[in-house]
């Protein structure tokens, strides 16, 4: 059935769909590959031939259950040592434009992408279960491309983001090892950070500075210890002490500009949803409450003058 499967391979190095292309080639011979580059991210997923591959210069063994990130514009080529075992292997290309709106998504679709292009490690080495695991969802995928099933295009896009969301994953915790104190003590100072500057810019990346962490890390390491994204939590703070600050002189319209509201559509509409009211008939009940409150009084203390 795999051989079903198979594309025979062709050198055009350009995407021609819009979103991804995803082969399984199996050869026993190539004529030599010239160093070439993508506008788009190459996954490779080698499973079996004794090559090495060049990236920007630097040749790499690469052995079977590795996986490739090749981002955009990375040169690269393949060196056959040998054609004692037939070159199979996977190769998935995926748009800039389809990554970007996943990452749009969830962040979490780009930590893999990011570390790659940060920290110039293209290779990460798999063992033969975990390896077995991502050519079986491979294999799916293809099949799934060559059917005429129903929902075939939803499924196909199902499956692609399974795979890239798994590929992120098994890296992302390869090189976040959990330590439970380390975390405690990142989501306590992340938590403490947050109230104390809560009129400030308190977006991923200037955390990711603050604490020398990937932004990745701070989202999974907070969603996981409060069971809300850092987002939710920073617009909850936010939303509390406009609460209370909109009840003082000050109008309503410096408040939310001054704890971080773009404009008052956006703070109108998390209010709304937070409390149940809008800013201005919260502030108007509450005023009226008071005023309620201190002609009560002003009632008591004249009937017991009588």
């Amino acid at each position: 059935m795999k051989k079903k499967l198979q594309t025979e391979f062709n050198r055009r190095q350009y995407m021609l769909e819009k979103d991804f292309e995803l082969y399984y080639y199996s050869d026993t011979r190539l004529d030599p590959v010239k160093s070439h580059k993508h506008d788009c991210y190459e996954f490779y997923f080698f499973m079996e031939g004794d090559i090495e591959i060049s990236i920007n210069e630097t040749p790499y063994k690469v052995n079977s259950g590795d996986i490739i990130l090749l981002p955009p514009d990375t040169n690269h080529y393949p060196h056959f040592l040998s054609w004692k075992k037939p070159y199979r292997r996977f190769v998935l290309w995926i748009s800039m434009d389809y990554c970007n709106n996943l990452i749009k998504q969830s962040i979490d679709y780009g930590y893999l992408m990011q570390y790659v292009v940060i920290h110039k490690e293209y290779i990460f080495h798999n063992d033969t279960i975990a390896f077995n695991t991502i050519t079986s969802m491979l294999f799916r995928l293809i099949q799934e491309m060559k059917s005429n099933r129903f929902g075939k295009q939803a499924e196909i896009k199902l499956q692609l983001n399974s795979l890239i969301l798994h590929l992120n994953r098994i890296v992302y915790e390869r090189k976040n090892k959990k330590n439970p104190q380390i975390e405690r003590a990142l989501y306590l100072n992340l938590c403490d950070f947050i109230e104390d500057h809560l009129e400030e810019d308190l977006s991923l990346e200037r955390m990711a500075k603050e604490f020398f962490v990937s932004k990745y890390h701070i989202s999974h390491v907070f969603k996981e210890k409060m069971g809300i994204s850092i987002h939710q939590y920073i617009t909850k703070k936010r939303l509390k002490v406009c609460q209370d600050a909109i009840l003082g002189e000050n109008s309503i319209t410096k408040v939310y500009e001054q704890y971080g509201f773009s404009d008052y559509s956006s703070f109108y509409r998390a209010f709304k949803k937070e409390y149940g009211i809008s800013p201005k008939d919260y502030k108007d009940m509450y005023l009226s409450l008071e005023a309620e409150k201190s002609r009560t009084i002003e009632q008591t203390q004249s009937d017991l003058m009588i």
